[in-house]
């Protein structure tokens, strides 16, 4: 039921948020109204009397984070920010909502619109990102804060809603964070029992509030969140008192408040109310103001955002000026960080390798490259999914990042693949300059592939170190052989995927990695040892794709392998050279890197005239018939593996020189 209309300052700011969004989802004939209109009360005592941030500098450092985990009801956000005073959103935006080149795009986008912190949408994930946002914030708090002055100081904000709390990557992000403690954490659930499918009942009956305590979380609930602006303000106040959990405060509301005919029903939640609805709850909700029409009384009170940011900023700036007189070398360090700048000679200590060094795996590689350049990196942060015995991704005498001890570096993520994969993602949205990896096997990438998909569109550093990348890893079977997994990952743009075949080229793997702050990288890693090639160089993986070793003149036949199979392709090329065949072998760590590289280059390593080409990669032949031709051939899988030793499986599989160099001579 629509409570009484009121003209106070405090109705006026709530319903012009319900407006704006009516208004452009009638306009562009296309949103979810049903979550701004429901939410606008508890963003109003977010926004309003909480949240620490300055409009006129979206990235001023120690601003309290919010996340819009719920991303569909991103008009919501697009009002707040338009109606607090960030240029990037203008009533002209707002009524551009969904349309081709606008800043309010359909589903929140970090890269597209200036305060929009994170790129959300597909449930779950930005209540997820948020753990990771609360876990950089707190790491860094350890790190750099200084009795008398607290330079690193904020709060991370999420509004979710069912659908984010019924996604699984959701509890395991939520798991961690109550193990973790973190106290800075504060989310608010719009619990109103809408979904898509209609009322709740009929998937979704748990005790929220109670799974979260058993998470380890503070829980609080506000039972009207349609009106009761001081009560959700309240509520947020009693989290922040709570220090040592994070908080979740249930906040029961009406999807659509304020529709006549369609409020508290599966039709507003994502579809525009209509012209006739549209007027109705105008009337409901008193509101006399035309379409895209703000009363004054409300920008100014809105706009009062501006000044409260710009005195935050300036106190920070002070502090800061403060810190870098007292603690100058810290400092120093801090702001290296922000501006993103990767220390000097971080990569300095990275081994070489040749042919007479012992052949390893290139998880051991990674291994050895972590050690060598984590020392000298101190922004890398990340772990492993509870497999850092097997993904070697510790470095040594870094200690676990825990509840009391949050200035260490390693984080147990625990058996949880996705979540740690979007906690990545929030660490790497946090702007701080901070690196994040993680390690689990490939074949889990498939648990991780949502997040993934977000570091790639979100333009985020994230490292990937997937280990045990082929049916090479043997006894464990099918389950765990990532047949189809490298063809998956490279379809995805903006991802560079990395599959090293030595020593050398994991470490010049690393390089790109590092060194790309604008894409994530999968480094896909071998249980498997492997010779170090001659003609291998970490500067050659830059380029995705070069000439190991050459042939006499023009090649007749060029191999061209990644990882493990690299070696087959040189013991192979020797054997055809013996027979007189005039062979080029072409190392492609990362098709990716290769294709971005211009036409005279390719056309040098890969001659179009050269038609006969083998290419050799234990997995999937998807996407490499672009480089063999009609007249080529893959030796590759297309089945699912085996159980067996890792060994026996390559060689069943025609993983072997004989069967390489079978393969050549078949080609005539």
């Amino acid at each position: 039921m629509v409570a009484a209309p009121s003209t106070s300052v405090e109705s006026l700011c709530v319903n012009s948020i319900r407006f704006l969004a009516i208004d452009a989802i009638n306009k562009s004939n296309s949103g979810h109204p049903g979550l701004p209109m429901g939410c606008a009360p508890m963003a109003f005592a977010l926004w309003d009397k909480v949240l620490k941030h300055n409009p006129k500098n979206p990235k001023w450092f120690n601003r309290d984070r919010f996340v819009l985990s719920a991303g569909h009801g991103c008009m919501l956000l697009y009002a707040l920010l338009h109606l607090t005073g960030y240029d990037s959103v203008t009533i002209e935006d707002i009524k551009q909502f969904r349309q081709w080149g606008s800043r309010t795009p359909g589903h929140p986008e970090t890269f597209e619109t200036p305060g929009v912190e994170v790129t959300t949408g597909p449930l779950g994930q930005g209540i997820s990102n948020a753990v990771g946002l609360a876990i950089a914030e707190a790491h860094l708090a350890a790190k750099f804060n200084k009795p008398g002055c607290d330079l690193v100081d904020h709060y991370t904000y999420v509004i979710m809603g069912d659908g984010c709390n019924q996604e699984g990557v959701s509890g395991e992000a939520a798991s961690l964070a109550g193990h973790l403690g973190l106290g800075k954490l504060i989310a608010l659930y719009d619990d109103n029992h809408i979904t898509i499918d209609g009322n709740t009942s009929v998937s979704f009956t748990e005790d929220v509030l109670k799974r979260y305590e058993a998470y380890g979380w503070h829980t609080i609930h506000v039972k009207d969140g349609n009106t009761d602006v001081a009560a959700i303000a309240q509520a947020i106040e009693a989290a922040k008192a709570v220090t040592d959990k994070p908080s979740l405060i249930k906040v029961t509301t009406t999807i659509g408040y304020g529709s006549p005919n369609k409020a508290n029903t599966a039709g507003v939640h994502g579809a525009a109310l209509g012209a006739e609805e549209a007027e109705l709850t105008r009337k409901a909700l008193d509101w006399s103001y035309g379409e895209f029409e703000v009363p004054q009384d409300a920008y100014d009170h809105w706009r009062q955002a501006i000044s409260r940011g710009e005195a935050l900023e300036a106190t920070w700036n002070a502090s800061l000026a403060t810190y870098r007189s007292q603690y100058p070398a810290e400092a120093a360090e801090f702001e290296r960080q922000l501006r993103g700048e990767l220390p000097q000679g971080w990569d300095a200590s990275l081994p070489s390798f040749s042919p007479e060094d012992k052949g390893l795996a290139t998880r051991m590689h990674s291994y050895n490259a972590l050690n060598a350049f984590g020392p000298n990196l101190p922004e890398l942060i990340g772990g492993s999914a509870d497999l850092t015995h097997s993904n070697l991704t510790d470095i040594k005498g870094e200690a676990s990042f825990q509840k009391g001890a949050e200035a260490n570096r390693y984080l147990h993520f625990g058996v949880r693949e996705h979540a740690m994969a979007a906690i990545m993602n929030g660490i790497a949205y946090h702007g701080s300059g901070l690196i994040p990896y993680g390690g689990t096997f490939l074949v889990f990438a498939g648990y991780m592939i949502g997040a993934m998909r977000l570091s790639a569109l979100s333009e985020l550093g994230v490292i990937y170190v997937l280990t045990h990348d082929s049916i090479g890893l043997g006894e464990d079977g099918p389950t765990h052989q990532p047949v189809e997994t490298l063809a998956n990952l490279r379809a995805i743009p903006n991802l560079l995927v990395m599959r090293p075949g030595d020593g050398n080229e994991t470490m010049g793997a690393y390089q790109v990695a590092v060194t790309n702050r604008k894409r994530p990288t999968v480094l896909a890693l071998s249980r498997q040892a492997m010779a170090n090639q001659p003609g291998s160089a970490a500067a050659h993986v830059a380029k995705g794709g070069y000439i190991l070793e050459d042939s006499n003149g023009t090649p007749e036949l060029i191999l061209i392998g990644t990882g493990t199979e690299l070696e087959l392709c040189t013991k192979a090329a020797a054997q055809l050279r013996a027979e007189g065949k005039n062979v080029r072998v072409v190392s492609m760590p990362c098709v990716e890197l290769f294709e971005e590289q211009d036409a005279a280059y390719r056309e040098s390593v890969l001659p179009a005239a050269v038609r006969k080409r083998v290419v050799v990669e234990a997995s999937s032949s998807f996407g490499w018939h672009k480089y063999t031709g009609f007249d080529g051939a893959c030796i590759s899988i297309d089945r699912f593996g085996a159980s067996a030793p890792g060994p026996v499986c390559l060689e069943k599989f025609g993983f072997t020189v004989d069967n390489v160099v079978a393969t050549a001579k078949s080609l005539g």
